[in-house]
């Protein structure tokens, strides 16, 4: 069944029954629907989670030394949330609190356990995406033939499904209209935390035995995450937010710019539930009130996320096909040497294979460059999205399927709420508006460390003796463009006008971004 989260509602006092709470991308202990209700509702509470090999043997690499920094994550963020429970419970004096953690499918896993554990009911944080659904659709039927309940609550999103609809009752296409419907019922019933820590006395501990797996029993090996400045865990949010709080005000000037430390970084903790959408969500809300822009501006990031969410629950045949199903239609390049270039960064365009090294070294790009590097992909090299969606699937931190999705389709025109067709980003232009000296080119690309700035953004451009200067060889050094984005912009108005049944570009395609 599906749950309220409503906090409201009157619930039932606790019972001496046990529940199981089953956790998926909501790694955290404070401010958590699930684990509120249970331990509101039930005497004993359980907490697991699974390493799901249905998701897990899917992943690229072979043997039992496959390398991924999600997984990694993941995991280091289930040992801190296996602290963080025995912490909350000796705090409430409990003698219970940790974590089980299970290896295998999770559809199996978690039906298997609750009935070793004789719980009355399991208990979940919703989850969109089609194949989530449809695995807890079977986790639900195969519990209630054992005469287990089953209920999920609204936690990953703040308002979800059909709390924002249209006033004819349908679901949003347009973001400007959501986000106004969205932030009219944003109101601070909806930003209030669960207090998990009042019931806390209820948590259970894990069966005698419980041991929790190291990274290597799960078959996967070490990255180069401890390297990187991504901390894990609830404590590794928390951190970033701290750090993000006094940029807050800046955050609408400086979010463009790769080169400065102007976001949160929170994504991949947002991805992950390693921090509550509902904290920052009301820390933004709260500064907005008070005239900050910045604080604004993130808000409305978020609010892109529940629309994006909201998008794809209402019409998951987004997973494959264009939102607006005539741009199905849309006759896609195959250019394998073009596509190898874009995977590898060789396109001769410094911002987007600066953008691309920076997704292969650290599994993390700038929101900016995610646009940037997806309109090259589609407009001027004409790649189907769906592959650069792939790409981005296997190799961001972040990765998120509804966000992933909906990015995706915007640039490539095809999507809800799209940019038009004839709204190409120019690589060079937005190089030298966003990257002005060059900053972050050079960081990812240091084979252009001495091209000057008045060339740094796209050094095909330079003369021989200039070029000699700097010690650089085109075509060695660094590669020359695998297109010419003027050549590429024009076939990709004819692509689109054609779809459209015109016979070229409208007085408007002039514009370029």
């Amino acid at each position: 069944m599906n749950a309220s989260s409503r906090r409201a509602e009157p619930q039932p006092p606790a019972t001496a029954g046990s529940a199981l709470v089953w956790l998926r991308r909501d790694l955290r202990c404070a401010d958590h629907a699930a684990l509120y209700h249970a331990l509101r509702r039930f005497e004993r509470v359980y907490c697991a989670f699974v390493f799901d090999t249905d998701i897990l043997d899917a992943l690229p690499g072979h043997g039992n030394r496959r390398e991924d920094r999600r997984v990694e994550f993941i995991h280091a963020s289930v040992l801190e949330l296996h602290e963080g429970l025995q912490r909350l419970a000796a705090q409430s004096g409990a003698p219970g609190g940790g974590l089980i953690v299970r290896h295998g499918p999770a559809r199996e896993c978690i039906v298997r356990l609750a009935q070793a554990l004789g719980v009355q009911e399991v208990l979940a944080n919703r989850d969109y995406e089609p194949q989530a659904i449809a695995r807890d659709q079977h986790v639900a039927q195969a519990l209630h033939i054992l005469g287990i309940a089953f209920s999920d609550y609204k936690d990953q999103v703040l308002l979800d499904r059909d709390e924002v609809l249209t006033r004819q009752g349908r679901p949003y296409s347009v973001f400007t209209p959501y986000q106004r419907a969205w932030l009219e019922r944003l109101d601070a019933f909806q930003l209030r935390p669960y207090p998990v820590d009042r019931h806390a006395r209820h948590l259970a501990p894990p069966p005698a035995g419980e041991r929790l797996p190291a990274l290597s029993d799960l078959g996967f090996a070490a990255t180069n995450l401890r390297q990187l400045p991504l901390p894990t865990g609830m404590g590794g949010a928390q951190k970033l937010l701290q750090d993000f709080v006094p940029r807050m005000a800046a955050y609408q000037r400086a979010r463009d710019y790769p080169g400065r430390r102007g976001v949160s970084y929170l994504s991949v903790h947002l991805r992950f539930g390693t921090v509550s959408v509902r904290q920052l969500a009301a820390l933004a809300a709260q500064q907005a009130s008070q005239g900050c822009a910045g604080a604004q501006t993130w808000l409305s990031e978020l609010a892109w996320r529940d629309f994006y969410f909201m998008i794809l629950w209402h019409c998951p045949r987004v997973l494959t096909q264009s939102f607006k199903p005539e741009y199905d239609r849309v006759q896609w390049d195959e250019a394998p040497a073009l596509w190898q270039a874009w995977c590898e960064a060789r396109t001769g365009y410094p911002l987007v294979d600066a953008a691309m090294r920076q997704l292969l070294h650290t599994g993390y790009m700038h929101n900016r460059l995610r646009m940037v590097v997806a309109s090259f992909l589609t407009k001027d090299l004409g790649i189907d999205w769906r592959r650069g969606e792939r790409f981005f699937a296997r190799h961001l931190n972040d990765y998120d399927l509804a966000a992933n999705n909906g990015g995706w389709q915007w640039a490539a025109s095809t999507g809800c709420d799209a940019q038009p067709y004839f709204r190409i980003f120019n690589p060079i232009t937005q190089s030298q508006r966003f990257d002005p000296d060059g900053t972050f080119i050079r960081r990812y690309l240091p084979e252009l460390a001495r091209v000057p700035d008045a060339h740094i953004h796209f050094p095909a451009a330079m003369k021989p003796a200039a070029l000699a200067a700097c010690g650089l060889r085109l075509g060695v050094d660094y590669p020359l463009p695998v297109v010419d984005h003027a050549r590429a912009r024009a076939r990709t108005l004819m692509r689109f006008s054609l779809l459209a049944g015109g016979t070229g570009a409208p007085a408007s395609a002039a514009r370029t971004a």
